[in-house]
């Protein structure tokens, strides 16, 4: 078995917003292994951002506060570290690629800076020395012209371009966790595809563990090894990523997958929906969090919201497998 890398456990995290509070992640449990790829899927406001700003210590506080439970990384529980360690963790231990590259690149320096001031804050390396390394990264994420391209601003990349820029710094100090927040939003489908392989080639080359924030199915197909579907701030299926896709378990897993477009529809064929709208996480009582918009609810759904249950080679949170 391959060494485990990261291990969170029971993490709950809430924003404290005037008189109400917002369990935005309520009891969470994963992890991943060295050279593992984790796929995390999800509709928006389900958690996943929030759990991975949680691992890198970067939630806003206030008005976040992580109400319980453990992240675990190496052997070190991450949320027992002060800023300062933190500071020293983060971008060499645990990388991150963010959303919106054009919002995470600062526009008032250029490329080149950027990418070796990661590599001088964490390797201690003179500027000459780093600014050579941040072409060397620049190679190595395949953008063309790397001496040229450090001396230019993000605005004048690419979309593409600039997520390249972005896995560059993210990988600079070869972490042994690379944390990927839908590095693939508002990309068109040939750079998407480019940008998975690159991440996929990437990881084998390092031998790094990976975890894969999405809501797109697809990418998860195509990356991860194992997935967790979260739903309202829980994990509703925890799985191996062909037991996902082949067996999938919890009705709210199904309905994501019959939802996804096939080749093989007919013309005029309408796609399947998940009826109803996400609660929002203040208004969940009792019972079921899926259970206003489950084809499956039953007695017990209404009243009790069930454990995740070991159902074959998956964890499953519904009553129907208990």
């Amino acid at each position: 078995m391959k060494q485990e890398i990261l291990r969170v456990k029971d993490l709950a995290v809430h924003f404290h917003l005037e008189k109400r509070v917002i369990p935005a992640v309520d009891g969470i449990s994963f992890s991943v292994s060295k050279g593992e790829t984790l796929g995390i899927v999800g509709e928006s406001g389900c958690g996943k951002s929030v759990t991975a700003l949680s691992i890198m210590g970067l939630l806003p506080c206030p008005p976040a506060k992580i109400a319980g439970g453990e992240i675990w990384f190496k052997g070190e529980n991450l949320l027992e570290k002060t800023e300062q360690e933190m500071r020293r963790i983060r971008g060499n231990d645990i990388s991150m690629i963010f959303q919106e590259p054009m919002t995470s690149l600062n526009p008032v320096f250029t490329v080149g800076y950027q990418v070796s001031e990661v590599i001088m804050r964490h390797k201690n390396l003179p500027k000459k020395e780093a600014l050579a390394e941040a072409v060397e990264m620049l190679k190595l994420v395949k953008i063309p012209l790397p001496e040229r391209i450090i001396k230019q601003y993000p605005h004048h990349l690419s979309g593409g371009m600039r997520q390249r820029v972005m896995i560059a710094m993210a990988l600079a100090c070869k972490p042994e966790l690379l944390i990927a927040d839908e590095p693939t939003t508002a990309l068109d489908v040939t750079i998407e595809a480019q940008i998975l392989e690159l991440i996929r080639e990437l990881k084998e080359k390092m031998d790094s563990a990976v975890i894969m924030i999405t809501h797109d199915l697809g990418v998860v197909a195509e990356i991860a090894d194992k997935v967790a579907v979260m739903y309202a701030g829980r994990i509703v299926e925890y799985a191996d990523v062909n037991t996902i896709f082949n067996e999938p378990k919890h009705p709210y897993t199904r309905g994501l997958l019959e939802a996804v477009p096939d080749i093989a529809m007919s013309r005029g064929q309408r796609l399947k929906e998940i009826k109803g709208m996400v609660p929002s996480p203040d208004e969940i009582k009792e019972g079921c969090r899926f259970k206003t918009r489950c084809e499956c609810v039953r007695g017990e759904c209404l009243i009790e919201e069930p454990n995740l249950i070991l159902n074959g080679s998956s964890l499953v949170r519904c009553w129907n497998f208990a």
